[in-house]
Parts: C-alpha cells; sequence; structure tokens
C-alpha cells in the first residue's frame, strides 16, 4: 500500500482540506475524468435521477467544488434554481468561470461552511453532495444541517467512494485506490499528497451500513443506499420528515 497521509486533526481538518483543495483546484475536473475513466459522470446522473426534484424547484449542492453536480442538475432540468456551496474559493472561481459556458439556467455560487450553512430553515426542495462527505469534520452535523434547510418531504443524495463488501472486489479496488490513484492524481492533479490523501480519506469513513444509520439518526425518514462499482461506489439518500 502507498505511503499514508495522516488524518488531521478534528480541529485542523478543515484547514488542511481548504488547503488542499486550493492545491488541485486548476486541474481538478482533468484529474477526476482520468481517475475514473469518465464513469463519474454516470454515477453523478444516477444521483440526480434518485434525487428527482421539482421543476422549478431550488437544489443546494454541498461541497460544489468546480460545480459538476450543479452543472449536471441544470441539464437535467433547465427550470431548477441551483445554489453550490464550498469553503475553498480557488474552487469556487473554478465554478464561476465554468457557469459562464456551461449553466443552462440558474446557478449560483456561495462561499460559507457545511457545517453551519447560511441558509434559513426549510429552503430547497433538495440536495446534493459529491464526494465530500468524508472530508467534513463532523459528517453528524452536517448532516443535521441538511435536514435543517430542507423543504419536508424534499430529499438528500449524496454520492462518495465505500468499502467495497466483496473482499475480491475490495482488493483490486484498494490496488488501484491507494497505490495508482495518488500516482495518476499527482501527475495529472498536480499533487502527489493530496491524491493520497484523499484515497486515505475513506479508511476512516463509515460504512455504507453505518453512515446510512447516521443519516437516519440526523432526521432522515426512508434512509438507503444503492451500491456501484462492486460497492466502492455509493449513492445515499434520505428524506426530511
Amino acid at each position: 500500500m502507498a505511503t499514508q497521509v495522516p488524518i488531521p486533526p478534528a480541529g485542523d481538518k478543515g484547514a488542511f482540506v481548504r488547503e488542499m483543495f486550493a492545491r488541485i483546484a486548476p486541474r481538478y475536473d482533468a484529474a477526476n475524468r482520468v481517475l475514473t475513466a469518465g464513469m463519474d459522470e454516470g454515477w453523478r446522473k444516477r444521483s440526480i435521477a434518485l434525487l428527482a426534484p421539482p421543476r422549478g424547484g431550488t437544489v443546494l449542492d454541498l461541497c460544489c467544488g468546480t460545480g459538476d453536480v450543479v452543472f449536471h442538475l441544470l441539464r437535467t432540468d433547465p427550470t431548477l434554481h441551483v445554489t453550490g456551496i464550498d469553503f475553498c474559493t480557488p474552487m469556487l472561481e473554478g465554478a464561476r468561470k465554468r457557469s459562464a459556458r456551461e449553466a443552462r439556467g440558474d446557478a449560483a455560487f456561495v462561499e460559507g461552511d457545511v457545517m453551519a450553512l447560511p441558509f434559513g430553515d426549510n429552503t430547497f426542495d433538495g440536495a446534493t453532495m459529491g464526494f465530500s462527505l468524508r472530508n467534513v469534520v463532523e459528517i453528524d452535523q452536517v448532516l443535521r444541517e441538511i435536514v435543517r434547510v430542507l423543504k419536508p418531504g424534499a430529499r438528500f443524495v449524496n454520492l462518495d467512494v465505500s468499502k467495497a463488501p466483496n473482499r475480491l472486489f475490495k482488493r483490486f479496488f484498494d490496488l488501484y485506490f491507494y497505490r495508482l490513484v495518488p500516482l495518476i492524481g499527482g501527475m495529472v492533479g498536480g499533487s502527489r499528497a493530496a491524491y493520497t490523501y484523499l484515497p486515505n480519506s475513506l479508511t476512516h469513513h463509515p460504512g455504507a451500513e453505518d453512515l446510512r444509520t447516521r443519516f437516519t439518526r440526523a432526521g432522515f425518514a426512508d434512509a438507503g443506499f444503492e451500491r456501484l462499482m462492486g460497492g466502492s461506489i455509493a449513492i445515499h439518500y434520505g428524506t426530511k420528515a
């Protein structure tokens, strides 16, 4: 296994993650396409299908990065009003530049912390998050904040890597994720250290069943998940009661 980058203490994790994403922001989109062989586009489409937001509705994309999910949402339904929030300024700058050529509807980007969302209660008709929940300081706090800002009956959908239940598949996935991702990410994304941390963050992330339990504990009804790619990718979802 590749040399591990230590996971920072909770008190330092936010600053660590912000600085890390700032370093890789200029090449982030290109690295994602290469590292997933373009399959991440299909995973996002499936996540949006599970969200099923109402036409003309308001959707919040948390830890939006350079806006991949935001633009997918608007390509799916240009009547939506989508707000992306992130605490990394260079990522948001990239999203705003992309917005001029890719947004097919109403897209807004806000700088803020998903631990304390700058929105009122019962604001959004849906919420999404892609490949970010394992990087937040406190998962339960973020889930409670999402419940707070969603309208009753609105759904949250989270897409992220997960721990594959099949041992043989997990062995091959771990070989790729822990050894090849840092190497390829370093070449394409410009920071081998960042692409070593990102796989290692999965080690401390809850498994699919545990994360579903956390959704329920935070206040989501009908919490569940779908496994993709042999369980190495999971889409979790829940509805605000």
